[in-house]
């Protein structure tokens, strides 16, 4: 038995040499293969050639004004700027009960702005104007009248925006992809009307559920306000019962299963147009507003916590004469629980705001002014441009004026700004070069190109330099200088680029 039990750990002994010999021929192999491919680090931040990058082929966005009629119907500008000239596909397909699938024609070129009216749908029968109500009979829900998809292919995908119109052509919000999670925030009120469109654009159903939390702190929860929307369908809920005491509103939209396009509309009368409200940016500890304009009156900013922490939240105004802390821009935030904090010293001030916090908060900025109905117009967060930006629709010559703000929070920043009238070409526009000091925001204004004719929205393009800071942008639009909406102008990509690999055996093969 010791002869046996020797000659078992002799053999184990060996086994274990011969692995360890086998794992160094392995290794050697490895790097003697690399030595020909390329350089190869081996620390655990190593990075393994570059990112690749992959063509937009495919875009979906849904908008739930055109076809609505009365105060909110009209139509879309649609704008693209493709990585390369090619062709492409643009399908509208309207969404209400009475044409339900009729399809809206258009034949939008890549490339440039397109303007396409949508003619008002029938009435929703009166039958379906309200099929439930939801969260113990507080939030009327039946079927929306109007909406439109819009879905793109090839090179009409790449570099995609599109805008809804109002009844006299006037941009009032971006459409929005189909999603799982959707943020506004902005005021409350007996004198406001709140009202949620829940669009769906995918053939399988979306189960969607709204949380509410105001000042009084969380008023519904997801667990009471689930709804199914019907494939290719839009609903519309009334939010005013829930509303009507609260001081400042925060709306959360979710889904568990599916997807959905969600907008608000807020006004002082159903039959006014009202404020589109934008969608503010998903919860962070940084975000960045920009589109201050020039024009005085009240600075309100709407913040919401929705998490178990409180909130310590800090307001920086990167200026044209640079960066510093507005009168009022520190304030505490309770857990669970949406406030209104004026800051009137941000009057007439041109710029952006960030806003900081020790845990993820979010907001709006409230401004004088919006359209007929609404309590204001609103600044929205968004992320820095990368590679570029579209607008498909600004207010320009006699329907009114576009200013675009330009921040550069951190380091110095350039870019090249672009426009162009329905009908001429976007690619390859020569822009102008603007530069925005370090830690300071700048204005342009934008003008209608000669030989516009009786163009009255323009597309923009706002592409970074090399070597350019991060910078964000915010879109101004007013008529008779009063500012009617102000957008965040965020990436509009024609190719993704992919995530660097890091520690792969088959990016150090090259594969």
């Amino acid at each position: 038995m010791t002869s046996r039990k020797g000659r078992q750990a002799r053999n184990r002994l060996a086994n274990r040499i011969i692995l360890a010999l086998l794992v160094l021929v392995v290794i050697a192999a490895l790097y003697g293969l690399v030595k020909f491919i390329r350089p190869v680090g081996l620390t655990s931040a190593a990075t393994v050639g570059s990112a690749g990058q992959l063509t937009v082929t495919n875009a979906l966005v849904g908008c739930p004004a055109p076809g609505s009629a009365g105060a909110t119907g009209g139509g879309v500008a649609i704008a693209n700027v493709p990585a390369a000239v090619g062709t492409g596909h643009v399908a509208l397909t309207r969404l209400n009960a009475a044409a339900a699938g009729t399809q809206v024609g258009t034949a939008p070129r890549p490339g440039q702005l397109t303007v396409e009216n949508v003619k008002p749908a029938r009435a929703v029968p009166k039958g379906m104007r309200v099929t439930a109500k939801m969260a113990g009979g507080l939030v009327p829900t039946g079927t929306a009248r109007g909406g439109l998809i819009i879905a793109a292919a090839g090179a009409n995908a790449q570099g995609l925006d599109v805008e809804q119109l109002g009844p006299g052509g006037q941009p009032t919000a971006r459409c929005q992809p189909p999603g799982s999670d959707f943020w506004f925030v902005g005021p409350g009120g007996a004198h406001l009307h709140f009202y949620l469109y829940l669009m769906n654009t995918d053939s399988q159903q979306a189960d969607a559920a709204l949380g509410v939390q105001t000042d009084s702190g969380p008023l519904l929860g997801a667990q009471d306000s689930g709804i199914v929307v019907p494939p290719h369908s839009m609903i519309v809920q009334s939010l005013d019962k829930l509303t009507r005491s609260a001081k400042s509103v925060a709306l959360h939209v979710t889904t568990s299963t599916g997807r959905v396009v969600a907008a608000v509309r807020a006004t002082t009368s159903a039959s006014k147009e009202g404020m589109w409200l934008p969608a503010a940016a998903p919860p962070s500890t940084m975000q960045v507003l920009s589109g201050l304009p020039a024009n005085p009156g009240q600075r309100v900013l709407y913040l919401t916590d929705p998490g178990r922490a409180p909130a310590q939240v800090k307001v920086i105004a990167v200026s044209k004469r640079g960066s510093y802390e507005p009168t009022g821009g520190s304030q505490p935030l309770l857990s669970q629980q949406t406030v209104g904090v004026s800051i009137p010293s941000l009057g007439g001030t041109i710029g952006s705001i960030v806003i900081t916090s020790n845990v993820p908060v979010t907001g709006a900025l409230e401004l004088s002014g919006g359209p007929t109905g609404s309590p204001g117009a609103f600044v929205v967060g968004g992320g820095a441009i990368v590679g570029q930006a579209i607008v498909a629709a600004s207010t320009a010559g006699r329907a009114g004026t576009t200013e675009l703000v330009l921040a550069a929070p951190g380091s110095a920043a350039s870019v090249s700004v672009g426009e162009a009238v329905p009908g001429a070409p976007l690619t390859g526009v020569s822009g102008r070069i603007v530069n925005i000091p370090a830690k300071s925001s700048v204005e342009v204004r934008l003008t209608m190109p000669k030989k516009a004719g009786k163009a009255t929205l323009i597309a923009i393009v706002v592409a970074p330099l090399s070597g350019s800071g991060p910078v964000y942008a915010g879109r101004v639009s007013s008529i008779r200088g009063s500012v009617q909406t102000v957008q965040p102008v965020v990436s509009s990509p024609a190719r993704i680029e992919l995530s660097q690999v890091q520690q792969s055996l088959l990016a150090v093969l090259g594969s």
